[in-house]
């Protein structure tokens, strides 16, 4: 835990800071990403900005507790004094009292002082580098020597140094005889920088300052070495008072070489020297205040240096490869916050197993000062001792690992920062997805790893020595895992205890080791504000008093007396998160009462014999090491426990331990005893039934699980026995396995053992529960009472419990109960269970499906539902519309069922299988008619027409009678009979008819007649005929309507006016626009907007009894004629000043107005004739430009009628010349980049009028804020000069007119501030030897400006050219990846504002190879045919093929000896021991060989134990059929030698139920009757020779047993096999009275398949099926042409078996006509596009058919041929503008036959809109001019001689809308001149090429031409289409205008 708090917290600064992101207090690392509760979050946040001192406290107690040789969580408080910090020490021995801790000799105590009131001065701001470093060394400190260290103060002024000692406390001297350790604090007055470095030994998992009490622990630790993390202290006296930040105790100034450095031999600097000559120094600064730049958070002091007093064993090797395997490695992190400072934590070994000289280093003012410790008295010279040379550091903030842990990562450098996986460089400065710098290495990887940052340490002679671990730096943080690993974890991991946001001496209390008794002693003050309570090292036995701390929330109470009893004044303390029981004497926790918000409780080192305790429901680490926890019985419930420690309990014996509490604790167990889950633990726990859990609370002995679903019945059957019926017992209690939405079933059987009491009726009642993850906290389900239940989705991950009640007569017993595994979520298909059909199954009836539905976890729906129609043939056809569950029969399902299908499908898309419900057979409904009518008007002459429904089955010969009303009876009458139709006379005026309908069905069965009575026939309507229009059809003249009036006396008829556009009257008299009213009158004068219209009237008949006839229309057979188009008015009106708008307005008379054309003339005087504006060519306003100043301007409108008739054309004159406006600058900048030395520009918008002298300034503002001009400096640009750096630019401009009017001052805005040049590297040189395992370095002077954070990049370089990216710290440990390998150097100077300068490299030579070494090697445990599988770890360049030599022995050898009697085996590096092999050990000798040859010294492992035999098992157990009805059964068998197997038979049926059968037990058995239909298995069950029996294995069921299966003699294809034709499959059933038999009573169905034959050949044998071709017909479709057809027939019977399949074949078909459908031309429809033709191709293989493009004018038939267009893709051109494209496809066949052809067409090509735009503002303009080149001869021969452009000259080309000129630019030698000029009259034309896009020729006539090449394309068409514009423009250009250009 703390390891990952750690690792996240130094990459989250190392990320923050190193971008200018300073870590502030309220910040702290993402408990989620590193594995955490989350609750530690928000505490954390919280109490950095309350207690600093005690956050750094409670962070490093966020550690996970470690036993066996691990560390051990033991709690601290913050350190208050230097004592207090020796007795933090003083706890690594494992002394729980504080007496007992330092038993050492006072008199041999060298005294130590240390000041308190010492500080070290803020670096200087001369430093600019931000990159000084801190070499910490580190060595081996020896477990024998029990040593103390003294504390020294030392000041590094250039190369001098002062030692500044203090007084220390005199609790303090108690240090072990003979030896010293140093803590120094340097300081480099040469340098700006400080740094602060504290280091000690590597440790298997870091520990920031206490260690286990274990001797396993202690032997590890004096064996490798400690481990220290560089820290900076808190204040000593607890006080922390505002001060300058740490100064550093190495820098690097500019120039500065940075190398390695160790420390020189100082007797003021000393380390304590082992037995082992192995050396230990620490090293650390103390300050009194924090850093300002980099956080505001104090941190306690590290005094890593002081080691156990304690005696300690030396580990074994199996324990240092079981350190090496969980460890993994990184390189330093180096952290750089905002201050520029870098802060460098280091981690290297102390040992090694060759001693090394370190690396040199120089020790001067212009070097690195290192804080480093010299060898004491006796130590061994400086060759042989260990020094750390690593990177240098510096304090960035006072801050220890847990204030590191403040700065997040940012998701963007957590993606980007991943590990490597290729073992090369395990961090490359990169981060792990979980935000650390840490990487995770295998086991092979470690043991390729040398030694980092060139640390070497010797061993003296004779004595044993450990294994080189190699430590990597900050990625020991990380312990048998990656912090990558966490990815994976449970995301609702944390939130971190809620604290206040100040936190102050009222809510805490700190009183650590005052030998405190009892709670009421003066020295406690309790209230209930406290929340922070640290009573650790006391002697307290009662918790009395403690509950009134109802806020409490962190309470240490470890190493005290506490015995158990009293923890019930804990349950006041509800807001308690953090318990620590430590170090008591603890015997049970069944009185700690439930806390709810506890998250971690620490009972380590106790005698506690069980963990029953109350349900803690937030709990997620227990620490419970070093108790004598044996049993399971009690283990509480809790649901958010991830984390458990059980070292050293009793209860780590059980076999499968591990297993057993995943299967408490439940998925949210993460790690047990510090390590990830075992795999197969967690797979070995899925094997258990779910009521594990419960029997092991309840004190079941855990078992293995083929025997746990027996053994748990069992244990539960006899807690039941007593509250079971007299007489029963329970046989089965399960549940099934539940899953999301299907059902679960339980099983209870109870049988009766004793039949002496009398039999009652048993029933039983059921009621289902669900809990939670595991099978605790069970709540009932409501509603759930039978004996199956279906599992909702909010139950899915929890466990089911169902409970089994029994009622014998009326008593009711107590519950007996069973548990399912957590509830699976469903798979999201859908499935039917069952179908229900409801209705009247008769015509008309409403039928209504509905279906019971699983959904399996998604989403409820509809489904699907369709309705089937099923008639005599069985063959059903699809209803349609019939989609709804509801469905009302018709006469199409008279007698046929109906099907109802129903598919289900859920939301999400997922469909389930189909279910169909067959209904019973629609019968025909009574003959009956409905809805009876009589259709038309009564009115005479007219016919009337009866019309009726009828309904009921088919309709017969119905009958039909119309009568009519008799006026004296008023009864009806018959007139006629067997007709619908009547035709009314004169007779029946004023009368009534009815008709009547009676229905008949197709029987002659006859139904109810039914009538229907029309209203009285009445006399007909007033109407007109023979209109005419009277009157002349101009506009203003009067029209009237002539006619004639009949069906009475005319009355007020009256008429209406319409107009129309069409000859033809239309049928609704909607579509006409009405001009006038309805009136009387029957004159109309024709208004103006009738012109151009057809005048339609509208005449209204009224009789004079008013009576209204149908009115009638009558259209005029030409259109109104118009006066002729003129201009009544035309003026212009606005102000006539440059800027302003001039509107013309003009009034129009003569018909409909068309398109007038109208235009603005500028004139140079009164009496010129004035040139047009293109620009304002139809338009009505003119924006007055520039060009029109000092000019007339006038109107020009030619009145234009609708039908293009031309009017008379008027001019409109100005009042007055246009004026100029007002000089202004509308906009004004500097362009260009305000550097020393570059150019600036001005760049302006000036209006108003010809610009004249205008004036410019240059002013710079200097960084006080003061402005000057710039003397001299009047231009448009302007060089920036060294003294403007840092200043400000701008330029004032004041325009002048021509006439010299000048406008308002502008200003530009400023630019800057001015920068300085780019920084450079002058010098870069690599430092270090280039071996494996060797350290590099480098040197690098700079120069460019105050220095900033430069950046540096390592590089691997291989033989063949390749490189890889490593990382960029400054120093690069060697490994085996580098051997053949150049390494090179990438250094990128930084200027302290952040610019960077050129990169600069430099390679380093080929790095060579060590010696092979072989560093472990294991032998796992071995079986009888299992492959062994040796673990090795080899190191020493790249390994060859090394020697491996197996033996096996009686006995286990001692050392590396064989024994006498061993035996060899086999030669490589893998053995599968044999049947010899069982009984005896596995010897492996391996030689290790490097891959040039060179070998190492020889290897020798044994096995854990002998060889284990295998169990007696049978493989490949089958049955075979020998014969009709006879099976023989075989079987291999397997373990040992077989003794008496045993045979039997069993009998399978079709649901899947299996009997033994009686007296078959040989290997062969004969069927009979009771077989069929049935499966037989073979089972054979394994007797060893010894008697153990194995499991019973089944064969594979054998095939059902069926009688003959009917078959098809032959099939035959009748048809024509032709394109079109319908193909029909009959089949012949064979002769014979067994196939005659099957066909009549077996035969199910026959299924039909067509196929196509994949080559042409007629005797073609390879076929291709059809898909959906399952009819017994087929029509022959086009793809089949040329091929042979096969029919496929397959017999089924009532069995479902298949006959074999029977085929007939076609001879190949023929095609028919070819012809082509569906032709269409696709493409976007611009003159860029690209066409493409598609069609639907008919009439057999398509041969070479033909197409041919063509252009079409719009609206004329007529066709132009393409010329070489043939291909069915056209690109279109400029020349293709409004034409339409036509394809004409003609298709042949590939005989030669040839079809009708078919055209298709585009609409008119448009230009596309990018060039449209172009031209139109070119138009706009009115001359545009071109860029162009010409060739100088476009001869074949001289182009294909030409090489390049040599021959093309530039050329521009102006156009205009009167004429189009070619000019030859001027050079130094010549004027510009005209090559060819001339107007676009004809025959002027322009060509392109279709095969140059670039080529462009103008013709004036067939003498002057020119040929031109242009950029692209695209300048091409615009150069055209200008062209062509101008063109229509001239032409369109009236009577008298001017001949001059413009524009």
């Amino acid at each position: 835990m703390r390891q990952l708090i750690r690792s996240a917290a130094r990459t989250k600064i190392v990320e923050r800071e190193t971008s200018g992101i300073i870590a502030s207090s309220d910040e702290v690392v993402d408990a989620r990403k590193i594995g955490l509760p989350a609750s530690w979050e928000h505490w954390g946040r919280q109490s950095f900005a309350q207690d600093p001192v005690t956050s750094c406290y409670m962070m490093d107690e966020l550690i996970s507790m470690e036993d066996s040789g691990s560390d051990t969580l033991i709690p601290l408080s913050p350190p208050q004094s230097a004592e207090r910090l020796l007795d933090d020490f003083a706890m690594e021995n494992g002394d729980s009292k504080y007496d007992s801790q330092f038993s050492t000799n006072d008199a041999d105590a060298d005294p130590v002082d240390i000041s308190e009131e010492t500080s070290v001065d803020n670096p200087s701001a001369d430093n600019v580098g931000g990159s000084s470093d801190v070499s910490k060394t580190e060595s081996a400190v020896s477990a024998e020597s029990g040593t103390r260290g003294s504390l020294t103060v030392s000041k590094i002024s250039g190369s001098k140094v002062s030692t500044l000692s203090g007084k220390l406390s005199e609790t303090t001297k108690k240090a072990s005889p003979g030896s010293s350790s140093t803590k120094a604090v340097s300081k480099t007055t040469g340098s700006t920088n400080s740094t602060t470095s504290s280091s000690r030994p590597a440790s298997p998992s870091p520990r920031t300052f206490l260690r286990s009490s274990s001797a396993a622990a202690a032997a590890r630790r004096s064996s490798l070495g400690g481990h220290e993390i560089s820290r900076l202290p808190g204040n000593f006296n607890g006080n922390i008072t505002p001060s300058k930040s740490l100064s550093s105790v190495s820098s690097t100034t500019s120039g500065t070489k940075k190398r390695p450095s160790v420390s020189s031999s100082s007797p003021e600097m000393t380390s304590p020297v082992t037995p082992g000559g192995q050396t230990r120094s620490t090293s650390s600064t103390m300050s009194r205040a924090p850093s300002k730049s980099a956080g505001k958070e104090p941190r306690r002091a590290s005094l890593g240096g002081l080691t156990s007093l304690a005696t300690k064993p030396v580990p074994t090797r199996n324990e240092l490869k079981k350190w090496a395997s969980s460890t993994s490695f990184t390189k330093p992190t180096t952290i750089t916050p905002a201050t520029g400072t870098t802060l460098t934590t280091t981690r290297s070994p102390s040992v090694t197993s060759t001693p090394r000289t370190a690396t040199p280093t120089r020790s001067t003012s212009s070097r690195t000062s290192t804080l480093t410790s010299t060898p004491a008295r006796g130590s061994p010279s400086p060759a042989r001792r260990s020094a750390s040379v690593g990177p240098r550091t510096s304090p960035a903030t006072k801050s220890t690992a847990s204030s590191v842990a403040k700065s997040p990562t940012t998701p963007g450098t957590a993606s980007k920062l991943s590990p490597s996986s290729n073992g090369t460089n395990p961090t490359r400065g990169k981060l792990s997805p979980a935000g650390s710098f840490s990487r995770r290495a295998s086991d092979s990887h470690l043991a390729k790893v040398s030694p980092s940052n060139g640390d070497r340490s010797g061993v003296g002679p004779g004595k044993n020595h450990s294994p080189v671990i190699a430590d990597r730096g900050p990625s020991m943080l990380t312990r048998r895992k990656s912090i990558s690993g966490l990815e994976s974890r449970d995301p609702r991991l944390l939130s971190l205890p809620a604290v206040d946001i100040k936190a102050g001496d009222d809510v805490r209390l700190e009183l650590r080791g005052q030998k405190l008794r009892t709670m009421d002693s003066k020295l406690v003050n309790l209230t209930p504000k406290l929340e922070f309570v640290y009573l650790r090292d006391n002697k307290l036995s009662t918790l009395e008093g403690i509950e009134i701390l109802k806020r409490l929330k962190v309470l240490d109470l470890s190493f005290n007396e506490l015995k158990g009893n009293g923890f019930e004044a804990l349950g006041n303390c509800k807001a308690l998160q953090q318990l620590y029981l430590a170090g008591n004497q603890i015997t049970s926790l069944s009185g700690l009462p439930q806390l709810p918000n506890l998250e971690f409780l620490s009972v380590a080192q106790n005698k506690i014999k069980s963990l029953a305790m109350a349900s803690q429901p937030r709990l997620q680490v227990v620490a419970a090491s070093k108790n004598k926890v044996s049993t399971f019985r009690g283990f509480p419930y809790m649901p958010a426990l991830e984390h458990l420690r059980l070292e050293e309990n009793p209860i780590l014996d059980t076999p499968h331990v591990e297993a057993a509490f995943i299967l408490l604790c439940g998925p949210t167990l993460k790690k047990f005893n510090d390590r990830d889950l075992s795999v197969e633990e967690q797979e070995l726990a899925k094997c258990y039934p779910p009521s594990t859990s419960l029997c092991l609370r309840n004190g079941w002995e855990l078992c293995g699980p083929e025997e746990a679903i027996e053994s748990t019945l069992q244990f539960v059957s006899a807690e039941w026995s007593s509250s079971l019926p007299p007489g029963y017992r329970v046989k089965t209690a399960e549940v099934s396995s539940p899953r999301e939405e299907d059902p679960c079933l339980c099983t209870f059987i109870f049988e009766k053992v004793d039949d002496s009491f009398e039999d009652t009726e048993l029933s039983m009642k059921y009621q289902w529960f669900v809990g939670g993850k595991t099978a605790v906290e069970f709540v009932p389900i409501d509603g759930a009472v039978e004996t199956e239940y279906w599992p909702r989705h909010e139950d899915v991950g929890n466990c089911l419990k169902v409970e089994c009640t029994l009622v014998l007569g009326e008593t009711e017993y107590p519950p007996v109960f069973a548990v399912s595994k957590p509830v699976a979520p469903g798979s999201g298909i859908p499935r039917v269970l069952s179908l229900e059909v409801e209705g009247d199954y008769v015509e008309g009836g409403v039928i209504k499906g509905s279906a019971n539905v699983a959904w399996c976890g998604g989403t409820p729906s509809q489904g699907i539902v369709r309705w089937l129609r099923c008639v005599d043939d069985n063959t059903a056809m699809e209803i349609d519309g019939a989609s709804e569950p509801e469905y009302q029969a018709t006469i199409d399902d008279v007698n046929a069922s109906l099907v109802f299908v129903y598919t289900p499908v859920t939301e999400e898309g997922n469909k389930g299988e189909s279910r169909k419900f067959v209904t019973q057979t629609i019968q025909p409904a009574p003959p009956s008619v409905n809805n009876v009518q009589i259709v038309g008007d009564a009115m005479d002459g007219n016919v009337l027409t009866g019309y009726g429904r009828y309904f009921g089955g088919v309709e017969g010969l119905s009958k039909f009678e119309w009568l009519r009303e008799d006026v004296e009876s008023g009864q009806f009458k018959l007139v006629s009979r067997g007709n619908v139709d009547y035709q009314l006379g004169p007779e029946d005026v004023g009368l009534r008819m009815m008709f009547i309908y009676t229905p008949v069905n197709c029987e002659g069965k006859n139904g109810d007649p039914v009538s229907a009575i029309s209203g009285k026939v009445i006399l007909a309507p007033p109407m007109v005929s023979d209109l005419s229009l009277v009157g002349d059809l101009i506009e203003g003249n009067k029209v009237a309507i002539s006619c004639t009036f009949s069906g009475g006396v005319e009355g007020s008829s009256r008429v209406q006016w319409f107009k129309a556009r069409s000859p033809t009257l239309p049928a609704d008299e909607s579509s006409l626009e009405a001009i006038s009213s309805s009136k009387v009158a029957k004159a109309f004068r024709v208004p103006l907007g009738a012109v151009g219209f057809y005048l339609v009237g509208k005449y209204t008949p009224v009789r004079s009894d008013g009576e209204i006839g149908v009115p009638v229309f009558i259209i005029s057979e030409t259109t109104v004629g118009v006066l002729p188009p003129s201009l009544n008015f035309l003026s212009i009106t606005g102000d006539y000043c440059e800027g302003k708008t001039l509107s013309a307005q003009y009034g129009y008379v003569g018909g409909y107005e068309g398109n007038s054309e109208y235009c603005w003339f500028l004139h140079e005087n009164e009496n010129d004739s004035g040139m047009q504006i293109l620009a304002s060519v139809g338009r009505l306003e003119y924006e007055v430009t520039k060009f029109a100043v000092n000019k007339y301007i006038s109107f020009r409108c030619t009145p234009v009628r609708e039908d293009g008739v031309v009017g008379e054309t008027r001019t409109a004159f100005g009042s007055e010349i246009i004026r100029p406006g007002n000089p202004k600058i509308t906009s004004i900048r500097i362009l260009g980049t305000p550097v020393e030395g570059e150019d600036l520009y001005i760049e302006k918008d000036y209006w108003g009028g010809d610009e004249g002298p205008s004036r410019i300034q240059w002013y710079l503002t200097r960084p006080d804020g003061t402005q000057r001009e710039i003397k001299g400096e009047t231009g448009s640009s302007y060089v920036v000069r060294p003294e403007d750096i840092d200043g400000l630019l701008c330029v004032s401009y004041e325009p002048v007119r021509m006439d010299g009017v000048r406008g308002p001052l502008a200003i530009s805005p400023v630019v800057g501030p001015v920068l300085p040049s780019l920084p450079t590297c002058e010098s870069l040189e690599i430092c270090g030897d280039a071996i494996e395992g060797g350290t590099l370095s480098f040197e690098a002077s700079y120069k460019g400006g105050e220095r900033g954070v430069c950046r540096y990049q390592w590089y691997r370089l291989y033989p063949d050219g390749r490189e890889l990216r490593l990382h960029n710290n400054e120093y690069l440990a060697l490994t085996a990846e580098d051997i053949g390998c150049q390494i090179q150097f990438v250094f990128t100077p930084v200027r302290k504002d952040g610019m960077a300068g050129e990169p600069v490299g430099v390679t380093s030579d080929v790095v060579i190879e060590g010696d092979p070494e072989g560093r472990d090697l294991f032998v796992p445990e071995c079986h009888e045919d299992v492959e062994a599988v040796p673990e090795r770890v080899y190191f020493g360049g790249k390994e060859g093929p090394g020697e491996y030599s197996w033996y096996h022995t009686s006995s286990r050898p001692e050392g590396m000896q064989l024994p006498k009697d061993v035996k060899p085996l086999y030669n490589g590096m893998t053995y599968t021991p044999e049947l010899a092999d069982v009984g005896k050990y596995l010897l492996l000798r391996w030689v290790p060989v490097r891959s040039d040859g060179l070998r190492g010294q020889p290897l020798l492992a044994c096995s854990r134990g002998p060889v284990m035999p295998a169990r007696p098992a049978v493989y490949n157990v089958e049955l075979r059929e020998v014969s009709l009805g006879m099976f023989v059964g075989e079987g291999e068998y397997y373990g040992g030698y077989e003794g008496q197997s045993k045979l039997s038979w069993y009998r399978q049926t079709a649901d899947g139920y299996q009997t033994l059968i009686p007296g078959a037990t040989s290997k062969t058995y004969v069927v009979c009757d009771d077989d069929y239909t049935a499966k037989v298995m073979f089972g054979y069950t394994p007797v060893r020779s010894d008697g153990v029996v194995g499991d019973l294995v089944l064969s594979e069921p054998s095939p059902t047993i069926y009688p003959e299966l009917p078959r098809i003699q032959k099939l035959v294809i009748s048809g024509k096999a032709v394109e079109g034709e319908i193909l029909t499959a009959l089949e012949v059933i064979p002769k014979g009275d067994s196939q005659q038999r099957s066909w009549d009573k077996f035969k199910k169905e026959i299924k039909y398949s067509w196929s196509r034959s994949r080559s042409e050949n007629e005797d073609a044998d390879d076929f291709e099926p059809i898909a959906l071709q399952r009819a017994c017909t087929y029509k022959v479709r086009l793809e089949d042409v040329g091929f042979c057809m096969r029919c496929d027939c397959i017999v089924s019977d009532v069995f479902g078996r298949v006959a074999e399949p029977v085929s007939c074949v076609t001879p190949p078909v023929t095609p028919g006509l070819p012809r082509i459908d569906k032709l269409e031309v696709e493409g976007r429809g611009f003159h860029t596009s690209l066409y493409a033709v598609r069609g639907i191709y008919f009439g057999g293989r398509e041969g070479n058919s033909t197409l041919q493009w063509f252009r079409a004018m719009a609206g004329s038939p007529d066709l132009i041929p393409i010329s070489g267009e043939v291909g069915r893709m056209y690109e279109a051109n400029v020349d293709d503008v409004g034409y339409r494209l036509v394809a004409v496809y003609t298709p042949v066949r590939e005989d030669g036959v040839e079809g009708v052809p078919t055209s298709a067409s585009t609409e008119p090509i448009q230009v596309e809109p990018d060039v449209a735009r172009e031209v139109k503002g070119k138009l706009e303009v009115g001359k545009v001019k071109f860029e162009a080149l010409r060739d100088r001869d476009r001869s074949p021969m001289k182009a294909q001689q030409q090489q390049g452009l040599g021959s093309l000259e530039r050329r521009v080309l102006n156009v205009n809308t009167n004429r189009v000129k070619v000019v030859k630019p001027g050079s130094k030698t010549s004027f510009a001149s005209t090559e060819i000029r001339g107007t676009y009259a004809p025959p002027f034309h322009v060509e392109v090429f279709r095969n140059d896009q670039h080529r462009v020729k103008f013709v004036i006539d067939s003498e002057n031409e020119v040929d031109l090449m242009v950029q692209s394309r695209y300048i091409r068409d615009v150069i055209v289409l200008v062209a062509g514009a101008a063109l229509v423009a001239l032409k369109n250009l009236p009577t008298g205008g001017s001949s001059e250009e413009f524009g």
